[in-house]
């Protein structure tokens, strides 16, 4: 069976789990797959070689007609909370409506890279979302958490594109890469070293790390 890059998973929370030598490790529960083949896209026909999977079923009735349509050509009733795609390469065969499964793809051990969406901050200042020290805590003290002087007066009279200012974070897409597999769990779930982006139930892309 070929191998796709990566499969769809959702985020179910952190635990800890113990080694042979009684150490702790911190690690992140994760239900990856089952995800279903969609559509291969190749380069002749759409310009690039992919694999569309389906993750997390969905009501018949909770899916529009269209949707309902592309999934039925996959033999699968209803439809997907998530569907997304991985590049794979043009000597690659999927069949439509091929299950890609977790013990299939990763094995203990293996590295992987984990790709979500941050948990969202709302507007925070520099010293939350930059790290900034800010000014001094003494009595008198007008200057605790402003960011101070941004730029030059007269040359080159503006502030540079970049400069680290208040504003809007997290819900950005990152990536956590060289995650350890801890465990594989029979019913879909897998365990990796340390945290991963997003919050609880957020959609993740979990992909095989280049040797």
């Amino acid at each position: 069976m070929p191998k796709t890059k990566g499969i769809l998973g959702r985020k179910l929370g952190m635990t800890r789990v113990y080694d042979e030598n009684g150490h702790s490790i911190p690690v992140t529960v994760i239900e990856a797959g089952p995800c279903t083949v969609l559509q291969r896209k190749t380069a002749e026909k759409e310009g690039y070689d992919a694999v569309q999977l389906g993750f997390l079923k969905r009501k018949p009735s909770r899916v529009n007609r269209p949707e309902a349509g592309h999934c039925k050509r996959a033999g699968c009733e209803g439809g997907f909370y998530h569907i997304r795609e991985f590049r794979v390469q043009p000597d690659e065969a999927y069949e439509i409506g091929q299950e890609i499964t977790l013990a299939s793809l990763f094995a203990v051990g293996d590295k992987v890279a984990i790709t979500g969406v941050s948990k969202g901050r709302g507007f925070q200042g520099v010293v939350k979302r930059h790290g900034f020290g800010g000014g001094r805590k003494s009595h008198g003290s007008n200057f605790h958490r402003a960011p101070g002087s941004i730029g030059c007066s007269a040359s080159p009279s503006r502030v540079f594109k970049g400069k680290k200012l208040p504003g809007r974070m997290g819900n950005e897409r990152v990536t956590h890469k060289n995650l350890k597999i801890i465990d594989i769990r029979d019913d879909h779930v897998l365990l990796v070293r340390g945290s991963v982006p997003g919050a609880k139930d957020g959609l993740l892309n979990i992909h095989i790390m280049a040797a």
